[in-house]
């Protein structure tokens, strides 16, 4: 009986080597000491794949290295030592030793003592690793979902030069940064989920279940809005070619090819490794007949009902149960299993082929050989598997400014431009600012308005411009109504600027005054005139009968107007009369004279004139 277990326990092991033995990347993060000044730099440190790191963001403290529980193996409360920071004290950042627990028991104890990270020194000179949870968990092992500080591994040198610091009595203050953890390249996230649709994996399983109902509704609002193209994968595992024939391959796999752990660990009972990669290749068809119809999002539906209507604890993990909820969300079967394919048929399956080359990994992503897995452009995802801490990560994958409604709710990040305008211009008369809340924090940009483009540094000066700018606010210039008019210094026909208009001085934009036009005799100086100032403009009036002509600045006798005018219609009628003679005594005596020559010359071919002798005639009546 123990040579059986110890040989099926070999087939597993050897089942699942194709994925160990690939590229593992290392997820990494910038780590900046700031003092001392002998370790001041900046550092790498790896991700653990717990807690909640702070993507998009950042965050200062200091560094302490306790003096008893070095390893953080036991309860801080133990030794009486707490890490709660002082008030206004900076966060404080525990550092411990790698070695004899694991690193998770080692961020909960810090955690329970107060501490805002946790740094784990490594105890051997090698290249980072990725802290992960243990697979053997047990049900003692509860904290793991309420681990909340980030974490980090740093090398053993870094780990030495901090306490060496720390002995001789100078404080160390690191800040860690999540801002570029994520590439964030454009306004759209790729982004893929690499899970499994088995359900009796233990606590591991229940977390990527409920992971699934509590982002479906936060991932269907960024998939319906084109922010994210999301892709979900799945891992299968190869059976060696020296076992295809036994009978654990067989249980375990499809095509003679893919395959898939038993859910129970145990060939005797219960449901196959090859239920399990049937159900996965479900899933992904599922996905691909309502992509190419134009609803991705109905994946994350078909999901989690199916974990709740199709659970292996009620033997309803088959065929049978899966076509009913696809049928429930309107999806056509016959298309998903014309998908799945001939499972029993030995050759390659090309929905599944196509999920193995997905799994190596390409560029800085590495190979996925952790389940469950997030990928964000292209980048694995480290950190608690919860709602928030997802969608933060997803949010930092968008260029700033550009990420959508979703990513600046209160639950994700704080809104900075809530006090003192994020220290950004504003004209409160209109209420209009520049300070733009983003994911990663504010920034200060002159707003577009009602189609009209702000111009300026965003921080002191923020200008309307372009031609419909006066509608703004009067573009920001000087307007001011007296008596029933209305004077502006915003002009349509120029894209920026403020100048006063005619009658008025100023700078344009908080003043214009008006110009006295008599004080300063530029207006109303013909003799006899006389001036009075208005606002923005002046009158001026003639004595007696005088009329007052404002273009020319004089004043003229209305009854010398008249004969003018008077004058001037005689003189045009005149003009015009002599123009129509000078026309007919053109006709007379050049167009008519040259009209008879024309004409007396086509008479003359054909009968002789007066003054013309007829020689031709008499020389032929000679004859």
């Amino acid at each position: 009986m123990r040579a059986k277990n110890v040989r099926l326990v070999v087939i597993v092991w050897v089942m699942g080597w194709s994925s160990c033995t690939g590229r593992f990347v290392v997820e990494k993060n910038n780590l900046r000491v700031t003092s001392p000044e002998s370790i001041r730099g900046v550092y790498e440190c790896a991700l653990g794949n717990f807690g909640v790191p702070q993507y998009g963001g950042s965050m200062s403290g200091a560094v302490v290295y306790p003096k008893a529980n070095q390893k953080g193996c036991k309860n801080f409360d133990d030794f009486e030592i707490s890490f709660r920071s002082r008030l206004a004290g900076l966060p404080t950042f525990v550092l411990v030793d790698r070695g004899d627990c694991y690193f998770t028991l080692k961020a909960w104890n810090a955690q329970r003592a107060g501490a805002a990270t946790i740094l784990v020194a490594d105890n051997r000179p090698e290249q980072l690793i990725t802290m992960d949870a243990p697979e053997d968990e047990t049900s003692d092992a509860d904290y793991l979902q309420n681990i909340t500080i980030p974490s980090a591994l740093v090398s053993r040198s870094l780990g030495s030069a901090i306490k060496t610091a720390i002995a001789h009595g100078e404080p160390v203050h690191i800040s860690l940064d999540w801002r570029e953890a994520l590439p964030h390249p454009n306004d759209r996230v790729a982004d893929e989920l690499w899970t499994n649709s088995n359900d009796e994996c233990g606590s591991k399983c229940d977390a990527q279940i409920q992971f699934l109902k509590r982002f479906k509704g936060a991932a269907q609002i960024l998939e319906k809005g084109g922010y994210t193209r999301f892709t979900p994968h799945y891992i299968t595992w190869f059976c060696p070619e020296a076992f295809l024939a036994s009978r654990q391959c067989k249980s375990q796999c499809i095509n003679g090819r893919y395959c898939a752990p038993d859910p129970e660990q145990d060939f005797s009972r219960g449901y196959n490794g090859k239920d399990v990669i049937i159900q996965n290749l479900r899933q992904a068809c599922f996905f691909r007949v309502t992509n190419e119809s134009g609803k991705p999002w109905l994946w994350w539906d078909y999901v989690t009902d199916f974990a709740i209507r199709c659970p292996m604890k009620e033997e309803k993990y088959n065929k049978k149960c899966a076509d009913q909820v696809i049928q429930s969300l309107g999806v056509d079967v016959k298309k998903i299993d014309k998908c799945i394919g001939d499972i029993e048929a030995n050759t390659e399956n090309p929905v599944l082929k196509e999920e193995q080359d997905a799994q190596v990994g390409k560029g800085p992503r590495g190979d996925v050989t952790i389940l469950p897995t997030i990928v964000i452009n292209n980048r694995q995802y480290r950190g608690k598997l919860q709602r928030s801490a997802v969608l933060k990560a997803l949010c930092s994958g968008f260029r700033e400014t550009t990420e959508p409604p979703i990513c600046l709710t209160e639950d994700i990040e704080t809104n900075e431009c809530l006090q003192n305008n994020g220290g950004c211009w504003e004209d409160k008369t209109t209420n209009i600012t520049a300070c733009r809340d983003t994911f990663r924090g504010r920034v200060c940009q002159c707003p577009i308005v009602q189609g009209v483009k702000f111009l300026g540094d965003g921080y002191t000066h923020c200008e309307a411009s372009g031609a419909l700018r006066c509608g703004i606010n009067n573009g920001g210039c000087w307007k001011q109504t007296q008596m029933g008019k209305t004077y502006s210094a915003c002009r349509d026909d120029h894209s920026k600027g403020c100048k006063c208009p005619p009658g008025f001085k100023g700078d344009g934009l908080k003043d214009c005054q008006d110009v006295n036009e008599c004080e300063e005799k530029t207006a109303c100086q013909c003799r006899g005139c006389k001036c009075k100032n208005t606002w923005g403009s002046y009158e001026c009036s003639c004595s007696g009968s005088l009329l007052y002509i404002r273009e020319h600045d004089i004043c003229i006798n209305k009854d010398a107007r008249g004969d003018l005018s008077w004058g001037v219609i005689w003189i045009i009628i005149m003009g015009l009369g002599a123009a129509a003679l000078g026309a007919y005594t053109v006709y007379k005596y050049r167009i008519r004279t040259y009209m008879d020559s024309e004409i007396r010359a086509i008479m003359a071919q054909y009968m002789p004139l007066d003054n013309h002798p007829n020689t031709q005639l008499s020389s032929q009546l000679e004859l």
